[in-house]
């Protein structure tokens, strides 16, 4: 029988290491992450460390190796080393005592050599690479042999060892592989398999003066370590047939297996290292860890939380087809992971002085502010001060406003939040006309954002006290290529977004934060996650790196609002934007919602509705009204549980996420289960996790919420007996992290935390999870 996991991470490559397995063929998997120590790891790297140390955290006795592919002298450098292991850590990953370098084998890897010159299966050749390049034939045309391909094996092992010694000059001799010169396969036309490098090491210094091509070194290496499942990435397909040659030719005491699956690739996105390394030279980045770059460092420094990198790489999967990833289902998750670590703060990026009049001179008071939203279930709070003199967002008043703007413009009464209702009164200017200041007058009876006498105002404004706050940077990063596919209709670099960082060197945040742990992610009310550059964001002055920006503001509206304005038949507008003459619509899909809007007065009266009476905010407003079905489907769901804030966020966070391609109304449930989802997670029943299975089962067979959650056995198990009996079992079925743990490596409490879901089918209660097993560990 196998040891599988129950794991939603099943995938092909995870059902041959369950037949080898089952089979008996090893008693558990070994994998390996083989990076070249020349570059710094990217988002695609990220996904194979995920899948191979996945694969070695969920099967009992699983190993995974991390081993520094370093062949190439000319171009390795420890800093490089040091990064990478950085970055697996950071991942949340370990590889123990298993860390290797290929330069561990070279010694080895001659000796192979000998032994296939020896048995008449490599050859030392003179020709130039160029050379050998031109005589490899075509895919229609053999190769042309080399002139030394029946050179007598003992002139080869005898200018084999002159080109160790450092004899020769580079480029002088190779070792080939001696194969087939007509192979369909051009990569098995008598292969390299050393070349000559007359530059030292930097762990094996000059001993060296010849060093193994990757193919011949990959293979090996994973033959000597003992790996059992090689994986990977498709562009290696070809390169198995001389995986499979070299270790049937070689006197290895193991034969590894290789298995391929499809890299990532992911819009508005570049992953060549080639073009990554010209972006930092040319300076068109701030190095390697600029939060533009999809490189791991560069995600880590710009305030993305590992989790999110490790949810995105479970949510692409492992496939056999190359695809390209919608950039906005990173997005999704670094979103979803922020939502429940980030308090919400208050921040004004672009100020604009407001003076209110009737407010006493001299006098200020605070306001007890929650950090989390209704829907977030933590708890805590931080004093906001408030005086008569504040700021505003200056993109928060219009003197002219348009309809549907609901902030603050002459005459208007606005709720600033925590705080009162303002009203502005008077528009001061300064020389050139340029608006400086808002005198407004205040409420008192307001105190808290309410009204005594029932009206209502439908704007709700973000403010700091000019007299507290904190002067700071903000970053305002934002993609790095302006168009999905960067290079498609040209040079690539001309592609580059000219706005993908904005500096926002006047910006101002709450007092609070000075608080506060340097490395807290923030919330920024109505403006995006933020977080203290780890660089540049703790000296005297604080500078504020934008994570990622919420859903489409105002700014994109207005840009809605005139697309819509634009001749455009309603037929066209109906089936999702494709104009007349077929051609792709150019335009965002926030424009296409706000087209369909015009077009439907229910879903203009709901949106209304949603971002005034709901509560929901402008932008889960926009994206529940931008589909018909969509919004019937919101509706039905509130209507089942009165809560439209919980229903929005299972909507519009996870709801969307998952539909993909499909259609709302092709959805085989009633949106009255949505509803019913989202009280049974709200009620503790069952885990967020658990909920998101249920919603997929509902996504795909229809069904009832509750039925499925009694089918499947998801309600939440908090009984501490239990609990107690599936954390021994845990534990004691992992006694090297364990003593890791005990040890001092307390960031393996997440890999328990993790096994005890597992284990408990998702059904297991976090935080008393949490409490158990650090109490079992530290008994």
């Amino acid at each position: 029988m196998s040891d599988a996991p129950e794991s939603s991470r099943s995938n092909f490559i995870r059902a041959i290491i369950d037949a080898d397995l089952a089979a008996g063929r090893y008693p558990h998997p070994v994998t390996r992450f083989p990076p070249e120590p020349n570059g710094f790891l990217h988002i695609g790297h990220a996904k194979s460390i995920c899948l191979n140390f996945g694969i070695a955290r969920d099967y009992p006795g699983g190993v995974c190796h991390l081993r520094m592919d370093d062949t190439n002298p000319l171009v390795e450098d420890e800093k490089f080393a040091r990064a990478i292991a950085e970055d697996i850590r950071w991942l949340g990953f370990d590889w123990g005592d298993a860390f290797f370098h290929a330069s561990d084998y070279f010694e080895k890897m001659y000796a192979y050599a000998q032994h296939l010159v020896r048995a008449g299966k490599a050859y030392v050749c003179s020709l130039s690479v160029d050379e050998i390049r031109a005589t490899r034939g075509s895919l229609t045309e053999p190769g042309t042999a080399s002139p030394d391909r029946d050179r007598p094996p003992e002139e080869s092992l005898k200018l084999l060892d002159g080109m160790r010694r450092g004899e020769f000059p580079d480029g002088a001799y190779t070792l080939r592989a001696k194969i087939d010169m007509t192979s369909p396969n051009m990569l098995m036309r008598d292969p390299l398999l050393y070349r000559i490098r007359n530059a030292p090491h930097p762990r094996t210094g000059e001993e060296w003066s010849i060093y193994p091509m990757y193919d011949y070194a990959h293979c090996l290496s994973d033959s000597i370590e003992g790996i059992t499942h090689s994986i990977c990435t498709l562009e290696f397909e070809n390169n198995r047939e001389l995986y499979d040659w070299v270790l049937a030719h070689a006197p290895v005491e193991h034969v590894s297996h290789q298995y391929e699956f499809a890299r990532l690739a992911m819009t508005y996105t570049v992953l060549s290292k080639r073009w990554l390394k010209q972006l930092v030279e040319e300076k068109r980045v701030d190095g390697w860890d600029d939060p533009r770059m999809p490189t791991v460092a560069g995600m880590r420094r710009g305030g993305i939380p590992p989790e999110a990198l490790v949810n995105f790489a479970e949510a692409v999967g492992v496939t056999k087809n190359n695809t390209v990833i919608d950039i906005e289902r990173l997005d999704y998750e670094i979103r979803d992971a922020l939502n429940t670590r980030a308090p919400r703060v208050m921040a004004v990026l672009d100020p604009l002085e407001v003076v209110i009049t009737n407010y006493p001179e001299g006098e200020e008071e605070s306001f007890d502010a929650p950090y989390w939203p209704h829907d977030v279930p933590r708890e805590g709070t931080r004093p906001v001060p408030f005086g008569r003199r504040l700021f505003i967002e200056r993109s928060d008043f219009s003197e002219d406003p348009p309809k549907g703007y609901y902030r603050l413009a002459p005459g208007r009464e606005v709720r600033l939040r925590y705080a009162y209702y303002i009203t502005c009164e008077r528009v001061v200017r300064d020389a050139d006309g340029a608006v400086v200041r808002l005198e407004c007058t205040y409420d008192p009876e307001s105190r808290g954002g309410a009204s005594p006498d029932g009206r209502k105002v439908r704007g709700t404004l973000h403010w700091v006290s000019a007299d507290h706050a904190v002067e700071c940077t903000a970053r305002l990063y934002d993609r790095l290529f302006a168009v999905p596919f960067p290079g498609t209709d040209g040079e690539w670099l001309d592609d580059l977004n000219p706005d993908s960082l904005v500096l926002a060197d006047g910006a101002l945040v709450e007092p609070s934060v000075l608080e506060d742990d340097p490395a807290t992610r923030y919330q920024f009310e109505r403006q995006g996650y933020f977080w203290r550059d780890p660089v540049d964001g703790c000296g005297e002055r604080l500078v504020f790196n934008r994570i990622i920006p919420l859903r489409d503001s105002w700014a994109k509206k207005r840009e809605e609002a005139e697309a819509a304005s634009a001749p455009e038949s309603s037929e066209a507008a109906a089936e999702g934007g494709r104009k007349s003459d077929s051609r792709p619509s150019k335009r965002t899909p926030a424009q296409i919602r706000a087209s369909i809007r015009a077009e439907d007065p229910t879903l203009s009266a709901r949106y209304d509705r949603y971002a005034d009476a709901l509560g929901l905010g402008e932008d889960d407003a926009d994206v529940l009204t931008g589909d018909r079905a969509l919004s019937d489907l919101f509706e039905a769901a509130i209507a089942a549980y009165d809560d439209p804030a919980s229903v929005a966020k299972w909507a519009v966070n996870v709801l969307i996420g998952e539909l993909g391609d499909r259609e709302a109304a092709d959805l085989p449930f009633d949106g009255a289960e949505l509803g019913h989802l989202a009280r049974l997670a709200d009620e503790d029943v069952v885990s967020s996790t658990a909920a998101k299975e249920v919603l997929g089962v509902l996504m795909t067979e229809g069904g009832r919420a509750e039925a499925i959650v009694d089918d499947r056995g998801l309600r939440k198990l908090d009984d501490e007996a239990a609990l107690r009996r599936i954390v021994r079992t845990v534990i004691e079925g992992h006694p090297q992290q364990a003593a890791q743990y005990r040890g001092g490596k307390a960031s393996l409490i997440g890999f328990f935390i993790g096994q005890v879901m597992r284990e408990s089918g998702g059904r297991a209660d976090p935080q008393t999870t949490r409490a158990l097993l650090k109490a079992a560990l530290e008994s």
